[in-house]
């Protein structure tokens, strides 16, 4: 009886200890929200949207735009150069703009709809609502996490010299320029590259972050590192061109290629923006880095087998002209001997 009364006594004495401890634990809305903020400034854009999700309190903290806005401009740098008259509405809403250009847009497995011949009505056919008027790019180009650029460029894509040639937007506007580094290895450049609609606010990333191929020009001895992204049928393909020995960057620009290796103008390519825009998103993380590289070495297999079975149609077309023409002229000696 003694011993019971002991362990009822012990076990007492532990019930009011886990009571005490229980009343003693806060709970992460019992933190001041200045804390709060702090620590939510110290975290990535995805897990400051993942918070956001947790409760009431915790979103109106996720959302605040100061975090966004030092969040985005840590990361694309670029930004803090982009004229607030450039975006509607006075100025970039920075979560929006990191929903939109952080993750890799979606691959759809339609193609966007065509856009309408010019006509005389509207000459360069900019009435149509995939068809962008004027496109904002912030790039940003870091070398072993270093940056050695960042720009802002603003594109008039209403032209009819826009339009009618092929897709290319140049982030450099004079000899390109030399790294703080004495050398440039290709495979440690990344890229950032995104396409900003300044009349809606939509943005896109046209750039997959670490190159995709890295290939040697033998003639000059110049690297290009390419950065691809594939959309429904076509590919963006950003191109930085470098001097590996010297430091130096020559070239760096956005392209946007077709499934058969052709360059698409800037009509098509305008479309295929808006409408990626306007379509899903597949994340930003590792994974998806490397799932969007899988995507374009597929594009670039499809690319070239396609190219090889035209090169294998066209030899067997030159092969029966041949057969005919050498039948023709077999004949033509025959008529001449038996006349």
């Amino acid at each position: 009886m003694a011993a019971a009364a002991g362990v009822g006594a012990g076990l007492g004495a532990t019930d009011a200890f886990a009571g005490a401890t229980a009343a003693r634990t806060t709970a992460i809305d019992d933190l001041p929200a200045d804390v709060l903020s702090l620590v939510l400034r110290r975290l990535d854009g995805a897990s400051l949207a993942a918070v956001g999700c947790v409760c009431s309190n915790l979103r109106h903290l996720a959302a605040d735009p100061a975090t966004w806005r030092d969040l985005c401009l840590a990361m694309w740098p670029s930004l803090n150069d982009i004229p607030y008259s450039s975006v509607a509405g006075g100025g970039v809403r920075y979560r929006s703009l990191f929903a939109d250009a952080f993750p890799f847009p979606a691959t759809s497995s339609s193609p966007p709809p065509p856009p309408p011949s010019p006509s005389a009505s509207s000459p360069a056919g900019c009435n149509h609502p995939l068809l962008l008027e004027r496109l904002v790019s912030a790039v940003d180009l870091h070398h072993g996490g270093a940056l050695i650029m960042s720009r802002i460029v603003e594109t008039d894509t209403a032209s009819d010299w826009f339009l009618g040639s092929p897709f290319r937007v140049d982030a450099l506007v004079q000899e390109g320029f030399s790294s703080p580094t004495p050398a440039i290895a290709a495979a440690d450049l990344s890229l950032s590259w995104i396409l900003i609609d300044p009349s809606t606010g939509r943005a896109i990333n046209a750039s997959s972050r670490r190159p995709v191929s890295v290939d040697r020009k033998w003639l000059t001895g110049d690297t290009v590192a390419r950065f691809g992204v594939v959309l429904a049928g076509v590919a963006l393909e950003a191109a930085v061109t470098c001097d590996e020995r010297r430091g130096h960057v020559r070239e760096v620009s956005l392209c946007v290629e077709n499934g058969d290796g052709g360059g698409v103008n800037g009509r098509d390519g305008l479309v295929a923006v808006a409408a990626a825009m306007a379509g899903g998103r597949c994340g930003g993380g590792r994974g998806t880095e490397a799932a969007a590289r899988v995507r374009y070495q597929e594009f670039v297999a499809g690319k070239k087998a396609r190219k090889e079975w035209k090169a294998r149609r066209e030899g067997m077309v030159d092969l029966c002209c041949s057969g005919v023409g050498a039948a023709a002229f077999v004949g033509f000696l025959v008529m001449l001997t038996l006349r």
